[in-house]
């Protein structure tokens, strides 16, 4: 059976830069170990599978895989597969307006919009279904951490920034460290608390490299099959609970924005939106630019 796909750059208004993605568009059929094989061989960091929603009203049932493991959510497929949609079923009325598009995840059923921007990349944003929460049990010591990134104990931790858990659908060791040219040195070694189904590590700063950012950020997870990611929306996602916990925002909305894999020559830039309200996030949205690379067709 012949399935089309397209690939995707993510986190981007650039060819070649932000996070690529593979979206095959016709899953139906395809059973889990056929799907990441499929993965496997486009050997990105997720490719996304296509199906007919479960309930009638949505746009679409997606499934989320890298070359290792499946995710129950993560936000640069979210973000490319939704703009990808609206642009390939609507490609006319999105150029007159915003659109809404609902893709069932495992994690949830996701709300978008796809946004046609005149000059510009496509772009998409939507609101988590799940807000950011505190993993419970403790992160590793810091020692641990700073031997597993090749960093000194001395470059852990900024302000009241420390190494914490969180997960918004997939977990996160977040680790601030105190400056760009640390984030620059981190090289991920032996890490335990990296398993499989454990905690990838997400290294970030205040220190950027882009004027207008906030914070600059880098992503290991070489147990998922992802030695380095160049953008990380499900990061992203849980990053709004470090931000809640550690910077402590005023009641009201906020906007973010994340610079990621400049490192990898991949350079990415999320935008991350929080509402507080009593201290507390209300909401929590991620939003990004998507540029269409390919298309093609797989024969299986």
């Amino acid at each position: 059976m012949t399935r089309l796909f397209q690939t995707l750059d993510v986190f981007t208004e650039t060819a070649l830069a932000g996070n690529p993605l593979a979206v095959v568009l016709d899953a139906e059929g395809l059973d889990d170990a056929r799907m990441q094989a499929v993965a496997a061989e486009f050997n990105l960091s997720e490719t996304v599978f296509v199906f007919e929603p479960r309930n009638p009203i949505n746009t679409a049932r997606i499934r989320i895989f890298t070359p290792k493991r499946e995710l129950p959510f993560a936000g640069h497929p979210t973000i490319g597969t939704a703009a990808l949609i609206a642009q390939r079923r609507a490609g006319d009325l999105l150029a007159a307006q915003d659109l809404r598009i609902v893709l069932e995840e495992e994690v949830g059923d996701i709300v978008c919009v796809a946004r046609h921007r005149k000059g510009r990349a496509l772009a998409a944003s939507f609101e988590l279904p799940k807000l950011p929460e505190r993993l419970d049990y403790a992160p590793p010591a810091d020692a641990e951490i700073a031997a597993g990134l090749g960093l000194s104990i001395e470059d852990i931790g900024f302000e009241r920034h420390r190494p914490a858990l969180f997960s918004a659908g997939a977990p996160y060791l977040f680790v601030p460290v105190r400056s760009l040219d640390a984030v620059g040195r981190a090289a991920p070694g032996v890490m335990p608390w990296a398993t499989k189904d454990g905690p990838a590590a997400y290294v970030y700063t205040r220190e950027v490299a882009r004027h207008g950012s906030t914070y600059h950020a880098r992503m290991f997870a070489g147990a998922w099959g992802v030695v380095e990611d160049p953008a990380t929306g499900s990061a992203a996602a849980a990053f709004a609970g470090v931000v809640l916990a550690f910077d402590r925002p005023s009641d009201g909305q906020h906007s973010l924005t994340i610079e990621q894999g400049f490192e990898m020559g991949r350079p990415s830039l999320i935008a991350l939106g929080l509402e507080v309200e009593s201290g507390a996030l209300r909401s929590t949205t991620i939003g990004g630019s998507v540029v269409i690379i390919s298309n093609g067709s797989l024969d299986l």
